[in-house]
């Protein structure tokens, strides 16, 4: 491996231009201005004091933009590994216990060492199996509990934390008499405001606004004294360097929950760097070298006691937008955050818990995706089953079992659509040498004698036995008057020792009716295994065709039985690459 691909820092750092310098500080600045109070927001949601928050926004980053491929990828703490951090820890820990922070700190650590594994050993392909749907519905519900549980700060309710939304709302429901209107007011206005400046002043960072806002209106008028909660001290000074707490039975424990937020995470990462890398030419995000820079974040930050971090997409856009050409601008970014950490962090002292809430609720109600349920319904019903099985698991039962319920379905889905694939009765376009699925073209030219079939799929153990029934089926339907079967394998890309014995079988049967049995378009990997198995010798090579047409002309001339056709076929072979 080449240093630079390791240490892509080298890369950027060793070509760097002067005119880049203005949309790196601009970028940076903006970003590490919205991290301080989105860190603080984040770390409520994991159940932990507020200083880990900023912890986790400073060191990641820094790692990230040394490892990291993407130029604009803002690495920090983000909503959904917060609410899996909680929903996790919680089970074994008190929230916010000296031994909850322990246990997430040494979560950090392990999501470190499964991304960095993973991105060694190239595994980045394994995020596959997180299909569109599961995503949306794992998103979907991820906000919906993420969002819901804030009304304890948004409202001043004394709300238990709870990750299951049936009891969360019957929770909400018994204590709606409970309301501290003045919080609720701070909170409604905060929403109010971010939205506002969301939809008409984009470039301001709204989440500074109403932190100042808040601020300022508990300070001078004294509101914590009329029942409004604040966030209090914060500690100043930068993290020390501490190891984390390791022990057999923690790492059993946390080992499934620190697998899922290793894929939650880079997921997080990759879709949103992919997404912005389409807007840039001058480098490429390279998936393997992505989980090793996110893991190192995770691995070094969890010495300095942070929790979890990923790519943010909010923060992502936002530092895009301001122009950010190299990572220097995460650098920058994190100099914010380590400043706040060492001078500012007695400003936050008078903060309201209700801003925090306001900004976390708006982050994550943007995460709720309508439009995806609306096309699944018009063209995917499968798919759609998928995001609300996947929905209703993760905010009824548990996020780890949301998650694995719907990579389950998926699969299942897979497996079921591989066992019945699309399978076609071609028909000839009438005046031409195209031939085309019947069910779809009308006015095409049939012939009762000839029956032609293309199977678009790769014919595996799996679904051979239905493969023979669609063609027994297929030709039941023709009639006595059946003479030729064509098998177009133009979409046939792979077959398998169970598919040479069932075309073997399949053989036999027509044989035995007296109606012969031709293949088309065959490729090369195919035809390896027809003829290795000794398939292609039963058959005949005057029986393989280069098109329909070929086949149709040759059956229509009698010569299927004649030597010629075989020598051309044997001819073609030996000219060309049959690995093609």
């Amino acid at each position: 491996m080449k240093i630079k691909q390791f240490l892509p820092i080298l890369d950027w750092l060793l070509n760097y231009k002067k005119s880049w310098f203005k949309g790196d500080l601009s970028a940076g600045l903006t970003v590490g201005i919205m991290l301080v109070p989105q860190g603080i927001a984040y770390a409520m949601i994991a159940g932990l004091p507020p200083i880990y928050g900023l912890y986790t926004a400073l060191v990641p980053q820094v790692i990230y933009a040394i490892f990291g491929t993407s130029r604009q990828l803002a690495v920090g703490p983000v909503a959904m590994d917060s609410l899996i951090v909680a929903s996790g820890v919680a089970t074994l820990a008190e929230i916010g216990s000296e031994h909850f922070i322990e246990l997430a700190v040494l979560l950090a650590t392990m999501m470190g060492v499964f991304q960095i594994l993973f991105g060694l050993f190239r595994l980045g392909f394994l995020v596959n199996f997180l299909s569109k749907p599961v995503i949306s519905g794992f998103t979907s519900a991820a906000a919906l509990i993420i969002g819901l549980n804030q009304l304890k700060h948004l409202t001043g309710i004394n709300l238990h934390r709870n990750n299951k939304l049936q009891y969360l709302i019957a929770d909400i429901v018994e204590h709606a008499n409970q309301i501290q209107w003045l919080t609720f007011a701070i909170g409604i206005f905060s929403i109010g405001v971010l939205l506002l400046f969301k939809k008409y002043f984009k470039k301001i960072p709204a989440a500074l606004v109403v932190v100042v806002v808040g601020v300022l209106l508990v300070r001078f008028l004294h509101l914590e004294n009329y029942g409004v909660q604040i966030v209090g001290d914060i500690p100043k000074g930068l993290p020390d360097f501490r190891m984390p707490v390791f022990s057999k039975a923690l790492l059993l424990q946390l080992g499934p929950m620190a697998l899922t937020l290793s894929f939650i995470g880079f997921l997080e990462a990759i879709s949103v760097a992919k997404a912005i890398e389409l807007r840039h030419t001058d480098y490429k995000v390279d998936s393997n070298q992505e989980l090793i820079a996110l893991g190192m974040g995770n691995f070094i930050g969890s010495f300095f006691q942070t929790y979890p971090a990923t790519g943010g997409f909010s923060r992502t856009a936002v530092n895009d937008q301001a122009q950010a050409k190299t990572p220097l601008s995460a650098l920058i970014a994190a100099l914010v955050v380590a400043l706040t950490l060492l001078f500012l962090t007695p400003l936050f002292y008078y903060l309201p818990k209700a801003v925090l809430a306001a900004i976390i609720m708006v982050a994550v109600f943007g995460l709720l995706d309508f439009t995806i349920p609306k096309e699944l319904l018009r063209y995917a019903k499968r798919d759609l089953l998928i995001l609300n099985v996947t929905l209703l698991v993760t905010v009824g039962v548990g996020i780890k079992e949301g998650i694995i319920v719907g990579v389950i379905l998926s699969l299942v889905m897979l497996i079921y659509k591989s066992t019945k694939p699309h399978i076609a009765v071609l028909g000839n376009v009438p005046g031409t040498h195209f031939y085309r699925n019947c069910n779809r073209f009308a006015h095409l030219a049939i012939d009762d004698a000839i029956l032609i079939v293309r199977f678009d799929a790769q014919l595996h153990f799996a679904n051979t036995s239905y493969f023979k029934d669609k063609l027994k089926e297929f030709a039941l339907a023709k009639g006595a008057n059946l003479r030729l079967l064509i098998i177009d394998s133009e979409s046939l890309n792979n077959i398998d020792s169970s598919a040479i014995y069932a075309l073997n079988e399949i053989l036999t049967y027509f044989i035995d009716k007296h109606i012969e049995v031709v293949f088309t378009g065959v490729k090369g990997p195919v035809r390896d295994k027809m003829e290795l198995s000794g398939f292609t010798k039963r058959l005949g090579n005057n029986h393989f065709f280069m098109s329909i047409q070929e086949a149709v002309d040759c059956y229509k001339n009698s010569c299927l039985s004649q030597k010629e056709q075989g020598i051309k076929y044997k001819d073609f072979v030996s000219q060309h690459d049959k690995k093609i």
